[in-house]
């Protein structure tokens, strides 16, 4: 995952708490409300020029991890500190899983890009407690171009995939 990854080793330190996020050099200060104050390397800021669908003014995102969560991760907004979404790989769960990526080439002007530098993530709604009812949206995911630290959500139709696909399959 290279550059997209903020490994945080003390997640639940609050810092000075001083405002949810100071400018430093090339470090911004986030306080977020799942992993408390943060600090980040600007330049690993991922923009989605068109914004999260149902989210408008909000296009600034960095995806943090937890050792205890994984394979999940965190679409932190940076815009909102109160807002991130759980994420997750979808082949890790779904190995047949595909997405036409050239569409996403094409639509968001990464023509000059290769398949090779977008990973696809998709978001997934928690169950609380209940493990086996955790499912992720199919038709939604977020494409991140790694090259141009862009991304999009595409928005999926006449897909065999499904908004609620379980991630815990029973055998």
């Amino acid at each position: 995952m290279g550059f997209l990854v903020l490994r945080i080793t003390s997640p639940f330190e609050k810092g000075d708490g001083g405002g949810f996020l100071k400018e430093r050099k090339n470090a911004l200060k986030l306080e977020t409300r799942d992993f408390g104050q943060v600090e980040i390397d600007e330049t690993r800021v991922i923009t989605m020029p068109a914004g999260m669908p149902g989210f408008p003014g909000l296009g600034r995102f960095i995806i943090l991890e937890r050792e205890e969560t994984r394979p999940f991760l965190w679409y932190q907004c940076v815009d909102d500190p109160g807002l991130a979404f759980v994420i997750i790989n979808p082949n890790l769960f779904r190995p047949d899983y595909l997405v036409d990526l050239g569409a996403a080439l094409r639509d968001m002007s990464w023509r000059d890009d290769k398949e090779e530098d977008l990973l696809v993530y998709v978001i997934v709604n928690a169950s609380e407690g209940v493990p086996e009812k955790i499912t992720a949206n199919l038709i939604g995911p977020i494409v991140i171009n790694t090259s141009k630290k862009e991304a999009a959500q595409l928005v999926i139709t006449g897909s065999p995939y499904s908004h609620k696909q379980l991630v815990f399959q029973s055998s």
